[in-house]
């Protein structure tokens, strides 16, 4: 079957525009391009450190532009973290601290009686009374356009991406996944249409298709292109060509007997070697190419700034326990590294960046006021109470240190647990509300989070317990509280059962997808048509 085959770097897209004398200049009012991948982790990418995942037109943005090496989610789960990049607050201030949908309190207790803590209740949309990005944008002439997953509220909320600042929504409710159609047309997605000549077409194609129609209409305006991929969320899919592309490549590379191994809740997948995964990745490539694709042939490349990031990171353990963190510690829904940081790209056409590393410890609060700047417009502090302009540190210049915060006191599917952090320079703590114990890491010499040394910088650790404590009473914030009815019992069943039965059903479902003659169903999701799904129009 033809394969066509899209840029396989952004530096022959974009890098055309590097010198003072292009037709941009630093008072006008560039385009913005933000991509949003869901659940991707941070060492998900080839550039970030991958050998099984190809990536090439992501890959390109990170040449082309910046890469911030210590980018974080303001979360370890999507809905806080998509918040964030939206109002520039962390997740204490705005008050959404968990994924919308989440059971608390009581009725959280009827599934779950192993957990010490009841969840405390947490706001379930965008507050109304935030000015959003794509309201501050739309006041300055800006015509704004969503794409993908919203999962910040609903319709009947009164909270859906039109009534947060953008004029056009493609596919954006409630839902956090595609539940209702899967990966391939037909998507059965309440805010989309689907059409008969999509037929085989993957969900992360579709959505990039919508964003090149609008960016082609409107090419002669100033606009947000917001495309937020449903992908690579579970339940992964990928075609059948994908999928026998990446298990040949595991083949190749070695696969090793046993690829779980217990985290302090659940297991944790050991390797990246999961070939439908890798496949769902690779189509979101091809998506990102073909939006690139469409700025350049509309001339639209000089003068468009691209951001590319993640809600929090890969999924290592629950949903499909998809992938692993490579250098880091734990995935989605965890407290450490490998739940919070995550690729953090910014490209601005006029700036000389050509994959420029940025150590500078950073959130996704910050992209807010980092746009604001870049176009020109006034800030919004008390908007973007959290968020910084990062434009210094894109200048080569530096920004006022300051710790970042985060704040979970929730039970998450993955494994995480009820904590509330603190980052300041090379230091993390967490603080853990079941038992109110800490952790203290120095992240310059253990990025693996491997060695506790609160014991050994007792004065440290105290001093950054009570910024944390003293922020979060200043945030005015809500806690989970203990369940008087603790069933101490079921929680050790419950981690008996995550060993003995868990670990051996994820280890024989892996030998299944990887051996040659796996099949997940008669017709693999309808994927078997390819030709549109490589096409934009």
């Amino acid at each position: 079957m033809k394969k066509i085959i899209y840029i396989t770097t952004i530096l022959a897209v974009l890098s055309s525009c590097k010198t003072k004398t292009q037709e941009i200049t630093k008072t006008a009012k560039p385009n913005i391009l933000f991509i949003v991948v869901d659940d991707l982790g941070y060492a998900d990418l080839s550039i970030m450190g991958s050998k099984y995942y190809e990536t090439p037109n992501i890959d390109g943005i990170a040449k082309a532009g910046n890469i911030f090496t210590n980018g974080y989610a303001t979360c370890a789960v999507c809905s806080p973290s998509r918040a964030s990049l939206l109002n520039g607050q962390f997740t204490a201030r705005h008050g959404l601290t968990q994924f919308d949908g989440a059971p608390t309190g009581l009725e959280w207790k009827k599934k779950n009686r192993h957990t010490k803590l009841l969840p405390p209740e947490y706001k379930h949309h965008l507050s109304h009374d935030d000015i959003t990005l794509p309201e501050a944008l739309k006041e300055n002439g800006y015509r704004t356009f969503f794409a993908g997953k919203w999962h910040l509220g609903s319709a009947a909320d009164k909270s859906l991406p039109t009534d947060h600042g953008f004029d056009i929504n493609i596919a954006g409710y409630e839902r956090g996944g595609p539940y209702s159609g899967g990966y391939f047309s037909p998507f059965n997605n309440p805010q989309m249409e689907d059409h008969e000549d999509e037929k085989g077409m993957s969900f992360s194609m579709k959505l990039a298709k919508e964003t090149s129609k609008f960016i082609q209409k409107n090419k002669d305006t100033t606009f947000l292109a917001y495309l937020s991929f449903y992908a690579v969320h579970s339940p992964i899919q990928t075609t059948k060509e994908k999928w026998e592309k990446y298990r040949d490549k595991a083949e190749k590379m070695g696969i090793a007997e046993k690829g779980f191994e217990m985290e302090r809740i659940l297991p944790v997948r050991k390797y990246q070697d999961n070939p439908v995964y890798a496949g769902l990745i690779e189509q979101v490539d091809e998506a990102v190419g073909s939006v690139l694709k469409t700025l350049k042939d509309n001339g639209l490349d000089k003068n468009t700034i691209v951001v590319f990031t993640s809600d929090n990171g890969g999924v290592t353990s629950g949903d499909n326990f998809s992938t692993n963190q490579l250098m880091l510690r734990g995935g989605k829904g965890y407290q450490w590294e490998g739940g919070l940081r995550v690729p953090y790209f910014i490209y601005v056409p006029w700036m000389q960046q050509q994959g420029n590393r940025i150590d500078k410890p950073v959130s996704g609060a910050d992209l807010y006021p980092t746009l604001l700047e870049l176009a020109n417009i006034p800030l919004k502090p008390k908007a973007h109470a959290d968020g910084v302009s990062l434009k210094p540190l894109l200048n080569g210049e530096e920004i006022d240190d300051r710790p970042l915060f985060w704040h979970y006191p929730h039970y998450g599917n993955q494994g995480g647990e009820p904590v509330s952090i603190i980052r300041k320079d090379n230091w993390k703590l967490i603080y853990y509300w079941e038992d109110n114990h800490i952790e203290l890491y120095d992240l310059n010499s253990d990025l693996k989070e491997s060695n506790d040394v609160s014991k050994e910088n007792n004065e440290l650790a105290e001093n950054l317990h009570a910024q944390l404590m003293d922020w979060l009473d200043s945030m005015n914030t809500q806690y989970a509280t203990e369940d008087p009815e603790w069933d101490k019992e079921a929680r050790r069943k419950r981690l008996e059962s995550h060993r003995t039965k868990l670990m051996p059903r994820l280890e024989k479902q892996r030998k299944q997808m990887l051996s040659p003659d796996w099949q997940p169903n008669d017709d693999w999701w309808g994927s078997e048509v390819k030709s549109n799904d490589l096409k934009v129009n």
